[in-house]
């Protein structure tokens, strides 16, 4: 009976193992890329700022009570276009003494003008001495120099009167007006701001490592100035604007805080379409010549390092530190150094991948 039992058992354990599957090794296919050397242009892309070329601040250069407030918020102006009136009664009335004392400085002058003609002709007929003669010479040159104090207070007290009417120095959009009609307004006080629409310029940054690519390319950044392809730029909803722009100037250093170079493109704005304080990005196509590129997927990073999977003859994986610039497109790298011509490398999938792995392909 027992025997019978453990027969059924083995039986029953025989059926049973028979059913279970074991696990089977697992083998993984990488796409793989032999590298090669070709010529590509690709977009580069930097966030930008946008601001009026011409953006000035309007501020009072006198002191009165606000008369008259002429513009709107965002209001569109031409250059000469009158902003703001303040109260000139009190610099008319400096301007008519200003030009009450020239009246009398003129006066004077010419009285000595006369006394010393006459001393000079009564000096040469010997009825009177030098001494009198010399004294009433300085009294001209002190008359004539009174009269050039008197016209340099008519001067001022014209520009005086002249800043109580506040215009646009620019052709542009009024931005925030601040004060109020009535206000008493002190010399120095912000009134508003005016931006220049006619060209509007977008800043970005340039990157050190850019900096440097671009001195070793170009032999200095000015060079970039010089031969830069026009740049486009596009909009927050992915959108280009029509008109292309041109590199007009750098900053010339390196900010220490940010590590990059600030750069100013220049975009015309027939239609208005650009605004101050826009923001966006420019798009600059750059020309990469005999460069190797690969797939950002074939690049592993750890911690400030980059690094390649390279495949062997025997399809073993090797990894190798590599040192690349990235195109800009989201894309593509370009590997500068590391790796070699002919050399075949792990092209998808690279961050699955681990050193000494076999790579079916």
């Amino acid at each position: 009976m027992k025997t019978k039992q453990f027969s059924i058992f083995f039986v029953a354990a025989a059926v049973l193992a028979s059913c279970i599957k074991l696990p089977e090794e697992q083998h993984t296919s990488f796409e793989t890329l032999t590298l090669t050397r070709e010529t590509v242009t690709a977009p580069m892309t930097w966030s930008a700022a946008v601001r009026g070329k011409g953006d000035v601040s309007i501020v009072s250069r006198c002191t009165g009570t606000l008369e008259l407030i002429n513009v709107k918020d965002g209001q569109r102006v031409k250059k000469g276009d009158v902003l703001f009136q303040i109260d000139s009664r009190s610099a008319m009335n400096a301007l008519v003494h200003a030009k009450a004392d020239l009246q009398t400085a003129l006066a004077n002058c010419e009285n000595a003008k006369l006394e010393a003609e006459s001393n000079k002709e009564l000096s040469d007929k010997g009825i009177i001495s030098d001494y009198l003669l010399r004294k009433s010479l300085n009294t001209l040159q002190s008359a004539e120099a009174q009269v050039a104090q008197a016209e340099a207070a008519v001067r001022d007290a014209e520009l005086r009167l002249d800043y109580c009417t506040i215009k646009s120095p620019v052709e542009g959009l009024v931005g925030n007006v601040l004060p109020h009609v009535g206000d008493v307004i002190a010399e120095g006080m912000m009134m508003t701001r005016v931006a220049g629409v006619s060209e509007m310029e977008a800043s970005f940054s340039i990157t050190e490592s850019q900096v440097h690519a671009m001195v070793s390319e170009l032999g200095s950044l000015e060079a970039l100035v010089k031969i830069a392809p026009p740049l486009t730029f596009r909009f927050k909803d992915g959108s280009e604007y029509s008109h292309k722009g041109h590199i007009t100037s750098l900053s010339g250093m390196v900010d220490q805080q940010t590590g990059a170079v600030t750069c100013y493109v220049t975009f015309p704005n027939p239609n208005g379409e650009l605004f101050s304080g826009m923001q966006g990005s420019v798009v600059m196509p750059v020309e990469w010549a005999d460069v190797m590129l690969v797939p950002l997927t074939s690049i592993v990073r750890i911690q400030n390092k980059a690094l390649v999977y390279k495949v062997g003859a025997d399809s073993l994986a090797s990894s190798s530190i590599v040192e690349i610039e990235e195109l800009g497109d989201g894309v593509r790298a370009v590997i500068k150094s590391g790796a070699e011509v002919g050399e075949t490398i792990v092209a998808k999938g690279a961050a699955n991948v681990h050193e000494g792995q076999q790579v079916l392909f």
